[in-house]
């Protein structure tokens, strides 16, 4: 019964991992998954962030089957955030001129941030939800633009900024989820792993919010 209730996350996601744990949760392992994250020709940003979640989930069960580790037979959680102006699909920046790319293009626009969740039970039944959020940014002044790249803080974000962090400062409205952005929605999470017997809500008579 205990290696059925243990919780893989597929991602080393600081920010995941830290939005897991706001519900309680804790992941009993981390297996990232290394994957080809370009999008399909055409294809749609929310069909990318659903096909690439469940890539990971079943990547990252396939080698925790390889390793004969107990926690093939648990939960196996993946996520993946991708973020659309219209349906053009922003990178997830590497280099300053990917972000200040992206950045100009949101500047003063309506953008959506789609996340995928994929969750595989004990049972091998794999279950998906999508979070889909509209984000609108102020116009972004050049002196903003400098002093949000000189931060970092853009470095392998979708669309090159992380609304957590200093990138908060730019969002002028939002429409969704504020964890979906994040790059996990908390209420699709809960109620995938609820629903399949995951006991989320056990940690919470603990006092773990506390």
């Amino acid at each position: 019964m205990s290696v059925s209730r243990k919780l893989v996350l597929a991602s080393a996601s600081p920010r995941r991992i830290a939005l897991l744990q706001q519900a309680g949760i804790e992941p009993d392992r981390l297996y990232p998954a290394d994957m080809d994250e370009t999008p399909l020709r055409a294809e749609h940003p929310r069909s990318l962030a659903k096909r690439l979640s469940r890539a990971k989930a079943e990547a990252a069960l396939e080698g925790l089957r390889k390793e004969g580790a107990d926690e093939a037979g648990g939960f196996i959680l993946a996520a993946d955030t991708v973020v659309a102006v219209g349906r053009r699909i922003l990178p997830k920046a590497e280099t300053a001129d990917e972000a200040v790319n992206c950045l100009r293009l949101l500047s003063g626009r309506t953008h959506r941030v789609y996340t995928g969740v994929c969750l595989i039970t004990p049972a091998g039944k794999l279950r998906q939800r999508l979070s889909e959020t509209r984000v609108r940014f102020k116009r972004l002044s050049r002196e903003e633009l400098d002093a949000y790249l000189a931060s970092g803080e853009w470095r392998g974000k979708a669309g090159g900024y992380a609304v957590q962090g200093l990138a908060g400062a730019f969002v002028v409205k939002m429409v969704g989820s504020y964890t979906g952005v994040v790059g996990l929605p908390l209420y699709e999470t809960v109620g995938l792993l609820t629903s399949d017997g995951f006991k989320v809500h056990s940690a919470w008579r603990s006092g773990v919010g506390g």
